[in-house]
């Protein structure tokens, strides 16, 4: 998407982008979910009667209106970034109003994350099963296995090529679920009554098992969450519009299905009806455009895993990983440790749980979560652009009821594969806070300085020439929001720790906006001529390469006239050659003197483990090591005046 405002406005292209884009995971929830509810309705021991098929096909379409096209299409898409979406930038807009709200935004992602492992597992499972029924022989695993593999490895070389034909294919798999559909609704004209949403209510309300079979129907609106992820590659219009088309086929897909079991009321929930729908002549031909929708939909959980982990790296609520850009794409990423974790996950569970349906049972519990917190972080959003509280309070009490419910119903799920999800979710949620944590107690431990006390030694240490010159050009990457204030520890490896002569001292802050791709700087010449800030304002979503970033902003200074970065040296002077340019940066550890309580003190040593496992500081910053020098300071700077020690008599 070279151009973004292109796809954004509303046009065929637009349209057939989301369909290729948005709707993979919503797309082929059909494949899995009226057979996982009957599934567990034959376990249990009940009839198949016209009132469970019509009530639990009644569930899936007000759960598609009332969760997906209401929640998210006509709400959630409102909350646009600067015409992004997805959990974090929804956290962005509203992180400002309660400190709180990170606990649902890192809730969201992870549920988000760990829910990416389970899609491709499940979809492309459930399509490659389908040949079972022509070839009862065929070996299901390593064929799912390969394809798993072969998608994670193609991602390192880009995905645009590929995606241009992602929503023509989808168009005919809509297509296709919508005739096959209604192929089946035109036998039974009264499975159309599934439409009241009474008969929803008395399935809910009657039968025994409903938490049970709620926890089958939420699996037809996991993929809602994609739809506000992908604003930002499509646009609102076009998403909205095109979810008509999709709702319809889906919905007769599901109608048609639901003939089909009410013809069969002796179903023992191990065939699956998406595929005894299909005539026989067109088993291989639907199995062959099933597994192409299951690796689409497989495609947009990688990407939108990606983005999610740039954006938490950016927040500071993920270790610093290395991030790759494999096309001129706008927004095309590639991260190959969260790529090759993704593909360990999803062999991981194929590998566990074999068969489709029993991973059914690990499907949705953590995407539940992901709802939940969304709900949150709306309800902040329309409070914020100030809807009235009676209609946020109602949108609360609506949301909050049923996304409770459908929890309910997935935790009976727990011992049945749920808590495999929960495990890895839990996983992630003790990485990014455990990140977010240890970021607040540095910072809490942070002494700042006036830097104007400094103007006059550092100058002098500048002209000093009986002090060995350091390096021409010397950058220190600074925290302090203030341009009146600096790091003690930076003053201390200027002056003490080694005095470090330079021709100018740089100071370079970054700060991470709301904006999703604001790109601007600032620059303050504290001493001129000797001392100069520079101020990133970067959007969350921006690439952070400080390098090339400040020998821009340097090349403009220069042009300009408002910088001289020539060589002092007498000989390199005389040639006019650029002088030499330094980083430091300073590297806080944990000492063994530290008092932090257990809590903090279990925080630090996660987070010092994390870190050695991330991308250095260096790399994370985009500097190059032969320039960069790293200085290693205690996080806790213990003063001879905080210990006590008595002197005995001679």
């Amino acid at each position: 998407m070279s151009d973004p405002k292109r796809t954004h406005k509303l046009s065929a292209a637009g349209l057939l982008i989301s369909l290729g884009i948005v709707y993979g995971d919503i797309g082929t929830s059909p494949l899995y979910t009226l057979r996982a509810i009957f599934n567990t309705i034959s376990n249990v021991g009940q009839p198949i009667t016209t009132l469970v098929v019509l009530g639990s096909l009644s569930c899936i379409i007000w759960t598609l209106t009332l969760q997906t096209t209401i929640k998210y299409v006509v709400i959630t898409l409102r909350a646009d970034n600067k015409g992004e979406g997805g959990i974090l930038s929804l956290y962005s807009l509203v992180r400002k109003k309660a400190r709180w709200l990170v606990v649902p935004a890192i809730i969201g992602g992870c549920a988000l994350l760990a829910d990416g492992i389970i899609t491709p597992s499940i979809t492309v499972t459930t399509a490659i099963e389908g040949l079972q029924l022509k070839f009862p022989w065929f070996q299901v695993i390593p064929v799912v296995i390969t394809i798993i593999v072969i998608l994670f490895i193609i991602q390192q070389f880009g995905t645009s090529l590929v995606g241009k034909l992602f929503g023509p294919i989808m168009f005919l798999w809509f297509a296709t679920l919508g005739v096959l559909g209604i192929s089946y609704v035109a036998q039974d004209w009264s499975i159309l009554k599934a439409l009241n949403p009474y008969y929803a209510y008395h399935l809910l309300t009657t039968n025994p098992e409903a938490l049970l079979i709620l926890g089958g129907v939420f699996l037809c609106t996991t993929g809602a969450e994609a739809l506000y992820s992908d604003l930002g590659h499509c646009g609102r219009k076009n998403i909205r519009i095109s979810w008509v088309f999709v709702k319809i086929t889906l919905i007769l897909n599901y109608l048609g299905q639901g003939v089909w079991l009410l013809q069969h009321p002796n179903y023992n929930g191990i065939l699956n009806p998406f595929y005894e729908i299909v005539p026989e002549a067109y088993l291989l031909a639907m199995v062959a455009l099933a597994t192409i929708a299951a690796i689409i939909a497989s495609q947009a959980m990688i990407t939108g895993s990606f983005t999610l982990i740039a954006e938490a790296v950016r927040l500071n609520l993920w270790p610093k990983v290395r991030i790759n850009y494999p096309s001129n794409q706008k927004g095309q990423i590639y991260v190959p440790s969260i790529n090759w974790l993704l593909c360990a996950g999803c062999i991981s569970i194929v590998m566990i749980f074999k068969k489709s349906i029993n991973m059914e049972g690990a499907y949705g519990l953590a995407i539940n979560l992901t709802f939940l917190a969304t709900t949150i972080l709306i309800a902040m959003y329309m409070l914020s652009k100030k809807v009235p509280r009676y209609i946020v309070v109602i949108f609360v009490l609506i949301y909050g009821v049923l996304e409770l419910a459908f929890l309910a119903g997935n935790m009976t799920k727990f011992f049945h594969g749920g808590f495999v999800t929960l495990l890895i979710g839990a996983v992630l949620f003790s990485v990014m806070w455990s990140w977010y944590i240890a970021r607040k107690i540095k910072n809490r431990y942070v002494k700042y300085v006036e830097i104007d006390d400094y103007y006059q030694i550092i100058e002098e240490l500048s002209n000093d020439e009986s002090v060995p010159k350091f390096s021409s050009q010397l950058v220190y990457l600074t925290s302090a929001n203030f341009k009146t204030e600096i790091e003690s520890k930076i003053i201390y490896s200027i002056l003490q720790k080694e005095p470090k002569r330079a021709d100018i001292y740089w100071l370079v802050h970054v700060d991470v906006v709301d904006e999703p791709f604001a790109s601007d700087y600032k620059v303050e010449f504290l001493i001129p001529g000797k001392l100069i800030r520079i101020d990133f304002k970067l959007g969350f979503r921006e690439e952070q390469r400080v390098n090339l970033l400040y020998r821009k902003v340097v090349e403009d200074l220069v042009k300009n006239g408002e910088v001289d970065i020539t060589s002092q040296y007498t000989s390199l002077k005389k040639h006019k050659i650029v002088g030499d340019f330094r980083f430091v940066l300073l590297e806080k550890h944990l000492s063994k003197f530290t008092s932090l309580s257990f809590y903090e003190s279990s925080i630090m040593q996660y987070y010092f483990i994390l870190k050695k496992l991330s991308l250095s500081e260096e790399s994370g910053f985009g500097l190059d090591s032969s320039y960069v020098d790293v200085e290693k300071v205690p996080l806790i700077f213990v003063a001879p005046d905080d210990i006590e020690l008595n002197r005995l008599p001679n």
